[in-house]
């Protein structure tokens, strides 16, 4: 096995993804004199917009404010598509020279960080090549979701359906479907993406899903923002458009959380306008769950329900018994006929990109720990994490992890410390998991996270205006805290 040259530096980045991106620039923006690189385990930028290749692969939130606060989003296109945001992303890198730090084709194997140096290892493999790198800081940009294995469950008769079975993220590039039928299996963000994306080239797409979700259609390109990049240009529209769109996306999900059946009512009757006259909204498009118990289904001018009027697309809500030779049958008794099936039955959870992290050569069981300030876990020194929100754009959490992190570094320095790790105070402190959505592929996986904490530095609520308050604007002292020096490290264990 060959072995490469080490390298160190104050802050190891993990993923090249849009959190990676989001802290490396913010390291150069607001501490230029501070070393970084940023490991990735594929061989291109961008995380979730360039590993999935499905057709019309699109963001589901605006992307004023998916798009990075110090970047204003051009586009026309509130909503956009997955090759627009790439195309964002790869401009971030290039102007503000990111691409030379990035460490490409480096999958992190498992990271240590030694008490006695005050630093981290990070063990990394590509091919038969082993490389390790060293830094004062790790920075997970690992998202949330497996990249290698999508969550398909096991249906029975799987294997005698004659035809391909095709989960979106791991979408074949050269599928022919024009003039196939085809059966999508699901009703989330990625199904009713699929639905009229692939309606107009397929002979005829089924969506089988076996209860209905919240489907909200909103423009693809907001009238209000164009009408202030073109008076006043983005620079100066950027944050005037992002304190609307917060607030409306705030104000909706806040909507819900009080008043669940006035708002119930009215999303489904937004749905059961645009749907064709005798529809049968009660059974498709009526969920068993109240708003925001999982995230809403956002449908740029309302796509999918236009595929729904033309009859290129038909919607199926049963369960199914098994596939079959020509399709699947369903709990009802009817066969569903199928050339292509799409089982777009969403993601496998995996905390922190599933590496092995640990203290002192103790690995770390990471639901033992409670996460602080919702970027930093306890009794790990010298590490933080950029998760995004449940309810609103992810990267404006990113932003707000990546400033308090700088400001975090600027107080070390300062100080003389040259370790900080969050130590619970409580013992006792009740602790529940770090999202609270009800969507299977949150009850499957959230176990293997951190925690939150029920108050104060250890609550985690995916409420922007809370982290905005004591991420941008709060102090960096904390009796959550524990600083030192290399010589006086101490932490719980």
């Amino acid at each position: 096995m060959k072995r490469s040259e080490t390298r160190d530096v104050d802050v190891l980045i993990i993923g090249a993804g849009i959190s990676g991106i989001g802290a490396a620039y913010h390291l150069k923006a607001n501490r230029p004199g501070t070393s970084f690189l940023i490991i990735e385990g594929r061989d291109s930028i961008g995380g979730t917009w360039s590993l999935h290749k499905y057709p019309g692969i699109r963001s589901d939130s605006d992307m004023p404010t998916f798009g990075f606060g110090f970047k204003p989003w051009t586009h026309r296109k509130s909503i956009a598509d997955g090759h627009i945001i790439l195309d964002y992303l790869q401009q971030t890198v290039d102007e503000n020279g990111i691409g030379e730090h990035i460490r490409f084709g480096r999958r992190v194997q498992n990271a240590n960080f030694d008490s006695d140096t005050g630093r981290w290892t990070v063990t990394t493999r590509h091919g038969d090549e082993t490389t390790t790198f060293t830094g004062r800081f790790l920075f997970l940009g690992t998202g949330y979701y497996d990249y290698d294995k999508p969550f398909i469950p096991d249906f029975p008769g799987k294997n005698d359906f004659e035809g391909p079975v095709i989960h979106p993220q791991l979408w074949p590039e050269d599928l022919d479907y024009a003039g196939k039928k085809v059966v999508v299996i699901g009703s989330g963000a990625t199904a009713v993406t699929l639905i009229p994306s692939m309606a107009d080239k397929a002979g005829h797409i089924t969506m089988l899903q076996r209860s209905p979700s919240y489907v909200l259609s909103v423009p693809a390109a907001d009238p209000i923002t164009n009408a202030l990049n073109k008076v006043l240009g983005h620079e100066r529209a950027s944050p005037i458009v992002r304190r609307k769109n917060i607030a409306t996306a705030r104000g909706l999900y806040k909507l819900c959380q009080k008043y669940p059946t006035v708002m119930r009512k009215l999303l489904i009757a937004n749905v059961a306008r645009q749907l064709p006259k005798g529809f049968d909204t009660d059974t498709h498009f009526t969920p068993r769950y109240n708003p925001w118990e999982q995230r809403l289904a956002m449908v740029p001018d309302g796509d999918l329900f236009k595929a729904f009027r033309t009859g290129k697309a038909s919607v199926v809500t049963d369960q199914i018994e098994r596939f079959t030779e020509r399709g699947i049958l369903l709990r009802s008794g009817q066969e569903l006929e199928a050339d292509i099936i799409v089982t777009a039955t969403g993601l496998n959870m995996s905390a922190f990109g599933k590496i092995a992290l640990s203290v002192d050569g103790q690995v770390l069981n990471m639901p033992d720990h409670t996460v602080y300030k919702a970027m930093m876990v306890s009794d790990v020194p010298n590490m933080a994490f950029a998760m995004g929100y449940t309810n609103i754009a992810w990267t404006l959490k990113v932003d707000l992890v990546c400033e308090h992190f700088c400001r975090m570094l600027d107080h070390m320095d300062a100080h003389g410390h040259d370790v900080v790790v969050p130590v619970v105070e409580n013992p006792d402190m009740a602790r529940g998991p770090l999202m609270d959505l009800s969507s299977g592929y949150v009850q499957r996986g959230i176990q293997q996270f951190p925690r939150s904490g029920d108050s104060g530095s250890w609550l985690v609520k995916h409420a922007y205006e809370m982290d905005a308050a004591r991420l941008r604007g709060g102090p960096i002292e904390d009796p959550g805290l524990r600083f030192s020096s290399v010589k006086t490290v101490a932490y719980a264990s």
